[in-house]
């Protein structure tokens, strides 16, 4: 069975950055397509970044593009997203999920992790 596990959540000041790490330790990581979502509260999840399995493709929310980045280290079984100049409306839980192909769909991934929270203050 395929486990993620998020981190590198928090509070953080409008400007400010984070760095999201989400590993796998149980699956053959380098195979998938990996994603990074958010739901904010009283919405409904939406797509933040997602990577291909080499890295060689990355796709991007509107609302992040230019601010966030996703990469990822194969040989680490983690992807990461570095968040940069963070809005109070980029406030959410983040998830990262896996997929077979780079799709912008919720539907289209499969597993899940438990996600991690950041906070944005004004």
């Amino acid at each position: 069975q395929v486990q993620l596990v998020e981190s590198g959540g928090g509070l953080v000041q409008t400007g400010g950055s984070l760095r999201l790490s989400c590993a796998c330790s149980t699956c053959t990581f380098s195979t998938y397509v990996m994603g990074w979502f958010r739901r904010a509260p009283g919405k409904e999840r939406q797509l933040v970044a997602s990577i291909s399995w080499n890295g060689g493709r990355t796709a991007y929310g509107d609302s992040v593009k230019g601010r966030f980045t996703i990469s990822r280290d194969n040989a680490k079984n983690t992807v990461y997203l570095q968040m940069n100049n963070l809005k109070p409306e980029d406030t959410a839980v983040y998830y990262c999920a896996t997929a077979l192909g780079l799709v912008r769909d919720e539907s289209g991934y499969h597993n899940w992790g438990p996600g991690t929270e950041v906070t944005v203050s004004s």
